[in-house]
């Protein structure tokens, strides 16, 4: 029969250390984790050099004027053309006027609104016009074949500096008296 087994001996002396293994696969990429709390604002930077200066705009319309008839005057029209005196509440802008205040001279080249009102007291069938450098100013004419009171009109027109315009009324031999406050204006603005 098989006697007892002995007793274990003694641990041997450890082995030289083998070779190292081959690299095991990838394992698996895990889930993302959830995004973090956002960080606190940083500072704020210093302002930076001040950029250069824009080109001017666009301003408000210069070389611009008006004046009115306030005076309830009666005038003497002749048939040829009489010019009518505008000599209350000049605003000139560089204009000049005469010293009957019916001739106004233009200041600077450019596009200009041209632009009048006669209110007569009685109504009548005189023509009027705008007289622009000793002619009529096309399109300024108002030849009413029946009797009106309100004379009205407004034209573009392109102006050289020191050309002249006056109001006038023409047709026949007659007198007419303006009307109170308002009895003509005048307004010339320089668009562009």
């Amino acid at each position: 029969m098989e006697g007892p087994t002995g007793a274990t001996g003694a641990q041997g002396v450890q082995g030289v250390q083998g070779m190292e293994g081959p690299t095991g696969a990838t394992g698996a990429q895990g889930i993302q984790g959830m995004e973090g709390p956002t960080g606190a604002t940083g500072a704020q930077g210093i302002q930076g050099m001040e950029g250069p200066t824009g080109a001017t705009g666009a301003g408000a319309s210069i070389n611009s004027m008006c004046a009115l008839n306030a005076q309830h005057p009666t005038i003497s029209i002749a048939t040829g053309g009489t010019a009518i005196p505008l000599p209350d509440c000049h605003v000139l802008d560089s204009f000049h006027v005469n010293a009957n205040s019916t001739i106004f001279t233009v200041p600077q080249a450019g596009i200009y609104m041209v632009a009048y009102r006669i209110s007569v007291a009685a109504s009548c069938t005189l023509s009027s016009r705008i007289w622009y450098n000793g002619i009529a100013l096309p399109g300024s004419i108002i030849s009413p074949a029946s009797g009106i009171s309100c004379y009205e009109n407004t034209q573009l027109v392109q102006c050289n500096a020191n050309d002249t315009i006056q109001l006038q009324m023409f047709g026949k031999n007659e007198s007419v008296t303006l009307q109170s406050t308002t009895g003509a204006t005048l307004n010339i603005i320089r668009l562009s």
